[in-house]
Formats: structure tokens, sequence, C-alpha cells
């Protein structure tokens, strides 16, 4: 195992160099171009790796063809022109993706597939979700550039010459979540909820089979060279259960793995990367994964934090934190900063469709489980108390003791959020916000006021009627509707969301910006996802809405003392299964109007009734749990 590669360097994607690496190791036996959809999905194919071999000059340059109907390119990639080419990326880390269950005959080493992250091209344009990152970076660096050399001040507030200037760097890192269970095996919601509320699983020590995988998979990560930090239990699970022989039978946990930081492009690579990993190793222990933002009703959902940062490198090597004032005791954050920071909360309603992109996400997005949905962030009680307010859209990362860590949190995105688009739509909200502090000539102080602005006070940038900070959990401190006026109305359903994208046609010129999202890719991701978030909820949420609404039965009888509590329990909720499932001559229920209203295109009304879907679905969850908890 000790003469295995698992990555090879951008320096080492030469012709020479790669013709004697793959020569030098047998057991890579092929190639995959890996191209990422408007979806978020990797592309994966087997070529044989002589075959790449002896055409890698031309593979390496204009790359592969392929018919694209059958990814996530809707409104490009259409029946009557679906050609696609896959082109790979030479600037990026390449890793090898080993099958621990097949071994090469030459040298008994597991058989590994060299996987090359690409860019997809339709008309000789690139389409997908790398490209419009790869697009985000470069207009970011380029205009951040322009706004420093025509404004002196800046490096003047940093002390470096203009002419001294590398480059700018875009640093990201996402917390991967998730849930790991046996399979096919449930366990008691109460039991589950009750755990939680106690914190029972916390950052408790791992133990058997969960222990083994982890410490496997943080193994992996190092081999990688993605330099692993920290894996830990999350708040949610239940202990193992364990048969007479001391074996663990049962397998309910809820886990939280992280990496150290990248540049923005190779951060999204790598995340593909260690979900994979993650999910074989697990798999290879008989256990399953589960990285949907909410798994289980009212339990813990699973997050995916995404931190971004800015910095400057210097032809001398120094890094600056562009974040960073020159005063940490004084300022909370510098001018670009504070510009970032309110593009970021300014220009929320066209990334949070990005962000927020299917029904499952929506699930994990209530009050009462720290769930971001206010568009609020928090910058600390204190200059010297960093701000532990996890009820906020944005949290702020700071360390008097170590300046250079600022850096934002952006809470929202899910496992299954598409991090190259999130991080992309972000770079060019904070570049917007950037851009338009720096030319206002505000200082620190006067962004600060800004940020904390009170609803109704003018704003040089911020809107009028709006909040941006608070230091308070925002789920405690307001109501609903005080929420609502002060933060916006946050969207309930998938349509709601790109409704919100429709509308905000000024906002949408910011993702625009630099033709970094065109107007051909932005109406393909909503085409994209208008058609799942249709497709899931009239064939996949209503269908298991029946079969868990025809597992609430008649409990009770005369003969076991029923209460008048029972009763008015189970009317109530025979009340409920009838509106939501069951016909009449002259009714229609909520899933047959659902149905019809998406058959007929009237997304709005679909949209209505989902909401009240889920309305009356927690709430005959909860009365069907008093309900059975109350029989004898």
């Amino acid at each position: 195992m000790n003469n295995m590669i698992y990555t090879i360097k951008p320096e080492h994607h030469g012709i020479q160099d790669l013709t004697q690496i793959l020569q030098e190791h047998p057991e890579i036996q092929f190639v995959s171009f890996m191209g990422v959809d408007i979806g978020g999905n990797g592309t994966d194919e087997k070529i044989p790796i002589k075959l790449f071999i002896k055409d890698m000059a031309e593979m390496l340059k204009f790359g592969i063809q392929t018919d694209g109907s059958s990814v996530e390119l809707q409104g490009i990639a259409d029946l009557n022109n679906a050609r696609v080419d896959i082109l790979p990326d030479i600037n990026c880390n390449w890793f090898i993706d080993y099958n621990y269950e097949n071994y090469n005959s030459i040298n008994s080493l597991p058989v590994g597939t060299l996987k090359i992250p690409s860019f997809i091209i339709h008309d000789g344009k690139q389409v997908c979700s790398r490209s419009i990152l790869k697009r985000a970076i470069i207009n970011f660096k380029s205009e951040l550039m322009n706004l420093i050399e025509k404004n002196p001040r800046i490096s003047e507030y940093y002390g470096f010459k203009y002419e001294n200037v590398e480059e700018i760097q875009l640093t990201c890192a996402t917390e991967l979540e998730m849930w790991v269970k046996t399979p096919e095996q449930s366990a008691d919601f109460e039991e589950l909820h009750t755990s939680q509320i106690l914190k029972e699983q916390y950052w408790k020590r791992t133990m058997g089979t969960v222990r083994t995988v982890i410490e496997k998979i943080m193994n992996m990560l190092e081999l990688y060279d993605l330099k692993p930090e920290m894996a830990h239990k999350e708040v949610g699970g239940i202990a193992n259960k364990i048969d007479a022989k001391g074996r663990i039978t049962h397998v309910m946990e809820q886990l939280e793995i992280d990496w150290r930081f990248s540049s923005a492009i190779q951060a999204a690579d790598n995340e593909i990367l260690v979900r994979e990993i993650i999910e074989d190793q697990f798999r290879h222990h008989g256990l399953e994964v589960l990285f949907k933002a909410k798994p289980i009703e009212g339990v813990a959902g699973n997050g995916e934090h995404t931190h971004l940062g800015v910095a400057l490198k210097l032809k001398d090597g120094k890094r600056i934190n562009l974040f960073t004032p020159d005063d940490i005791h004084k300022d909370y954050l510098s001018e670009i900063g504070y510009g970032a920071l309110m593009g970021l909360l300014k220009n929320y309603e066209v990334i949070n469709p990005i962000v927020t992109a299917t029904n499952d996400a929506f699930n994990r997005l209530k009050p009462g489980f720290e769930a971001p949905v206010c568009i609020v962030t928090s910058l600390g009680g204190t200059k010297e108390a960093p701000s532990r307010n996890r009820s906020v859209l944005v949290g702020v990362i700071r360390d008097v003791e170590n300046p250079n860590v600022i850096r934002f949190e952006l809470r929202s995105p899910n496992p299954y959020s598409n991090t190259y688009l999130v991080i992309a739509a972000s770079y060019q909200a904070m570049l917007d916000g950037i851009a338009n502090v720096i030319n206002a000539g505000l200082s620190c102080e006067q962004l600060e006021k800004e940020i904390t602005k009170s609803y109704g006070d003018d704003a040089v940038y911020l809107e009028k009627y709006r909040e941006y900070r608070s230091e308070e959990d925002v789920f405690e401190r307001f109501t609903e509707d005080e929420r609502s006026k002060l933060y916006g109305i946050a969207p309930a359903t998938v349509w709601e969301n790109l409704s919100n994208l429709e509308s905000n046609k000024l906002k949408q010129q910011i993702l625009k910006s630099g033709d970094v999202f065109t107007d051909e890719l932005i109406n393909s991701f909503k085409e994209s996802t208008l058609q799942k978030w249709k497709n899931e909820l009239t064939g996949r949420i209503i269908h298991d809405n029946i079969m868990l609404l025809k597992t609430f039965i008649k409990l009770h009888n005369e003969q076991d003392h029923a209460t008048d509590l029972d009763v008015v329990n189970w009317e109530r909720i025979v009340y409920l299964k009838t509106k939501l499932m069951k016909d009449s001559m002259t009714k229609k229920c909520i899933f047959t109007k659902i149905k019809t209203a998406i058959h007929e295109g009237h997304y709005e009304i679909a949209s209505d009734l989902q909401k009240q879907m889920n309305e009356k679905m927690s709430e005959i969850r909860r009365l069907y749990i008093e309900y059975k908890n109350n029989i004898f």
C-alpha cells in the first residue's frame, strides 16, 4: 500500500510526467473526466488507461465528446443538439479513486481510476458549474485589483504598494454533516428527539464500527493531502444497540467531518472527493450515509456551512487578509470586509435559490433548529468577544489573538447544495458590496453604523426597510411577523425561491456581472430546479406521505378506557387524513389538488398547497405521537 499514489499535482500534468507515473503504477487502470453539471452532479466514465496514454496529447488538449442530454443542462444540451465536450482542467489537483473491492493482478493493489476534474463545453461555450465558478474567480480578482489600483487609500490602509501585489486569493472550506445508520433500520422518533434536546450525543466519543470508519476516513483524507482537521459527533443520534454477543446491531448517529480550506474551485472539487470517500468507507462496513438536509423529520438536519475568505499575496510572500482591520480592537472588519458582508446580505435573495434548491432543503430551514432563515448577521457583542450567535445567516469568524483567521461562514447550505454555484454566487454578491462601499468612501466606523442600522433608517448601500445585524437569537427575540418585517419573508418552497430569483431582476444582474452567470445558464438552473421540484413533489413526497398516513391507525376501543383526549385527538387525526389524502365526489384532497395544479402549470397554487400539506403533516405527526402515548 505504501507504493500507492493518491493525487497528481498540476506540476506533473505534462505528458512526459504523466506517462511515467501511469506506467509506474499499473494499478491505475482507468481515467475519468469529471465534469460537473448545473445540478452539481459529477460525471463519471471509465476510459482504459492504455487508450488514455496512447491519445493523451489529444485528450488533454481537446477532451472527449459525449452525449449531454442525460446530464442537468436543461435548455442547453437538448436532444436536437446534445453533444458536449468534457475538457480536463490541468490547473487543479487530480485524484486517484481506488476500488477496494477489485485488485490489480500485477501488484495486488486496488484498481484505481484517475479522476480529472473537467469543464463541460457546449457549442464552444463552457456551461458547467466548474466553469461558472472559474469565471467568478477571474471576475472577482480582476475587479478587486482594479478597485485597489484606482483607490490608493486601500493599499495605504494595509501598508503595501500596488505594484508589489502578486495575486488575490479566494479561500474556501465546507463543513460536511451526515447521518450514519444501519440500513433498513430506524430509531424511535421520541428517543431521537429527547436525546437531541438533552445533547446526549454532541461531541461524545464514537465507538465500534463508526469509530473505526471515521479513523479510516481521516487517514485517507491525509493521504489525499486534504489536511483533515476534525471529525466528531453532532447533536443528533442515539446510543448504539448491542446484542447478547457484544456486537453493535443498530447505528443511528449524526457526524461532522472538516478539512482544511483551499482555493475556491479546489475546495468544491475536494468536497466531491470527500463525500465519495465517506460513502465508500461506511458502505464497505455495512452502514448507510444520509447527506439529505433533513433525513429525519423533527430532529437535527445536515448543514454544510461554507466559509469564504479573501486575501492578498505580495511578491515577497507576505499574505494579507483583506477582511482584517488595521486595529482589530477598534473595528470588527476592514472596509473591504464590511463591503463583502453587506453584499452577501443585500443580494441573498438571488443566492438563496441556488443554496436552497430542493424540497428537502426547506425541511431543514425551520425555526427552532438553529436554522438560518433570516437574512441577518452577528458581529459580536464587543470587538474582543467573537460572535457565537447560531441563529444568523452569515457568521463572522474572528479572533483578536489571530486576526488573519477572519472570514465569513454562510450557514444555510446543505450537503446537496451545489457548492460550485454557491461559492460563485457568494463572491459575485460580495464583489458588488465591496465595489459600492469603496466607491462611497465610507470609514469602518460609518460602515459598522450602516450594517447596524434600524428598520427605516436611510443607508448608503443597504436597503432602507431592512435590518441586518442582531446579537440576540432572532427566534427568541422576535415573533415571526417581526422577523418577516425586519429581515424579509423567508421563502417556504422551491417555487417561492425561484420566484424571488425571477422577480429580483436588478439583483440578478449581480450574478451576471462579468458574464459569470449568463441568461442561458440561469434559465437552465431554473428549469432543472423546477423539474426536480415538480417531479419529486408529485412522484415521491405525496406517495411517501400517503404511506405514512396509512400507518396512523386507530388504537383504542370502548374496552380500552379511552379518555376524551383520545377521542378528540383521533377525530382530529381522521379529519387531517381526510383533508390530505381522501377525495369525495364533490371535493378533492390536498394531494390531488397539488397534482392537478402542477399538471396544469399553476405552480403558485401548487406551492401554496404544498405549504398547507407540510403544516398538516407536521400537526398530524405531533398529534399521533400524543395519541399513541396516551393509549394503554
